[in-house]
């Protein structure tokens, strides 16, 4: 076998959470490009639907919301339902915060003042629903003995926040990145770790994927501070974990578990 086509993903099929997101739609494009049949999973779906007639291969729309076991359970059927089995799933399904009153950004993140509902909106989501979507899709893989579990962690559940990103150049805070994001990115490498030594004998691999932040319509001095502080001198481009995630989910990486991929220009060097 050709090293390259270690990358092929030919004839698998991959689940995709949080589709519909920035990172979501390069994730679902890089597997279908690889040859997975890709079901794109996300809370619309008509949008789900959309995006998965746009891909190259054969691949299906279906809406789910992770933190719901009865919403998983219909994506299980589904999905096999169209394909009879599941090769790759991605974990990608996460909420970051955002304030509805910008005005009042700043004292809403603060920790000091940071509200209850919001950290529990983000445990919900981006931990239970990396669990449930774990316990029950994952599950079909260790049925198969086989498969590669993806879970979308961040540099924030590496290292702390730099708040003075958030400053603008006036001296004033426009918001603190907040507990509940970098609190459920540590988890979900904790977890990533736990599940790949659970499920190694039934031959599922289990690794995540922390990127760095990606350029998106920020403001420019964000965007400037970001880059300065970072050793590429940039912010991620979306396209940039396309290489990365195909990597964790072939058999390129078929010797590589429980392992944290970190793809963030150098950022957590310094």
């Amino acid at each position: 076998m050709k090293t390259v086509d270690l990358f092929s993903l030919d004839g698998q099929v991959a689940v995709v959470t949080g589709a519909l997101g920035l990172l979501g739609q390069q994730h679902c494009q890089a597997l279908a490009e690889a040859g997975a049949h890709v079901v794109v999973c996300d809370l619309d779906s008509q949008a789900c639907q959309e995006l998965a007639a746009t891909l190259p291969t054969r691949s299906l729309g279906h809406a789910a919301n992770v933190s719901r076991p009865d919403s998983l359970h219909q994506l299980l059927d589904a999905t096999l339902a169209a394909f009879d089995r599941i090769d790759i799933l991605v974990n990608n399904a996460a909420i970051n915060d955002k304030f509805e009153t910008p005005a009042l950004a700043a004292e809403l993140s603060r920790f000091e003042q940071y509200p209850l509902e919001l950290w529990q909106q983000s445990l919900a989501v981006n931990v239970t629903g990396v669990f449930l979507c774990s316990q029950i899709l994952g599950a079909q893989l260790a049925r198969q003995h086989s498969g590669s579990i993806i879970n979308i962690a961040s540099t924030y559940g590496l290292v702390a926040p730099d708040q003075s990103l958030y400053r603008a150049p006036n001296g004033s805070q426009r918001f603190f990145k907040s507990p509940a994001y970098p609190t459920t990115k540590g988890a979900v490498i904790a977890f990533t770790k736990y599940l790949a030594a659970y499920w190694g004998q039934a031959g599922v691999r289990v690794n995540s994927l922390s990127p760095g932040g990606v350029e998106n319509g920020q403001d420019a001095y964000f965007v400037e501070n970001y880059a300065a502080r970072t050793p590429l001198g940039r912010m991620a481009c979306p396209t940039d974990y396309r290489g990365a995630l195909l990597f964790l989910a072939s058999e390129a990486s078929a010797y590589m578990t429980g392992a944290n991929l970190v793809v963030d220009g150098g950022w957590t060097v310094w």
